[in-house]
């Protein structure tokens, strides 16, 4: 039988929940109606913040969502110039997130961080293809264990003013390890390697650290999908 537990909320999220929580007091203190409006948004505050165990496949070759969120995009895009990889169109998968979804990001694959670039841009809605070249940016150039390359850009969004990586170059990784998370509905894109078919749909839900994005092993062709 199936229990439920409420998830661990994720460390930088705690200063907001007390700051919630102390607005939450004073809204009592000043006219009451207006505290309970305080308490659901602390509660929202911590959902939001919420940082539940992920079960990753192990499989090498595969690579596996960073964020939770649903596929928005899956088109031929040019990884990020500042990470110093080849100007070369690869498939890029985009996972967009709304303020409801899990916000920590995970590592795709086991690698090592070989550059990472943050990039200070604008803000317009993540959802729209031109978030991944205008918007503030933080690119990861990770390396697989087979020496494939693949990039990891976390992308603000029109809401999301943070973005928070806690990597740095050379940290070697484990596939579905938590890597960061962007405050407050955003986007990540997945650059993969040359010659590699996604193996999910657009429109399709994707879940961090689980959700199987690729797989370098394999020579299967890009999947279809449709809405049922």
């Amino acid at each position: 039988m199936s229990t439920f537990t409420v998830p661990p909320i994720h460390r930088d999220g705690w200063r907001f929940v007390a700051m919630f929580a102390v607005a939450t007091a004073v809204l009592f203190w000043t006219w009451e109606p207006l505290g309970w409006i305080g308490v659901i948004l602390t509660c929202w505050c911590a959902f939001f913040f919420r940082d539940p165990a992920r079960v990753t496949p192990n499989r090498q070759g595969l690579v596996v969502s960073p964020a939770d969120g649903v596929v928005q995009m899956i088109q031929p895009a040019i990884p990020p110039a500042e990470l110093g990889m080849d100007q070369r169109p690869l498939t890029r998968i985009s996972v967009f997130m709304n303020v409801f979804d899990v916000h920590v990001n995970r590592s795709p694959i086991d690698g090592e961080v070989v550059a990472m670039a943050y990039r200070p841009g604008k803000f317009v809605n993540a959802a729209l293809d031109k978030a991944s070249e205008h918007n503030e940016r933080q690119s990861i150039h990770l390396r697989a264990l087979d020496g494939l390359n693949i990039a990891v850009v976390q992308i603000a969004g029109l809401v999301a003013r943070r973005i928070k990586c806690d990597l740095t170059s050379g940290r070697s990784l484990r596939a579905g390890e938590r890597i960061g998370l962007i405050r407050f509905g955003s986007r990540v894109d997945v650059y993969l390697p040359d010659g590699v078919s996604p193996l999910v749909c657009v429109g399709q839900k994707a879940v961090a650290g689980e959700t199987v994005l690729a797989d370098t092993k394999a020579d299967e062709s890009a999947r279809l999908g449709e809405t049922r």
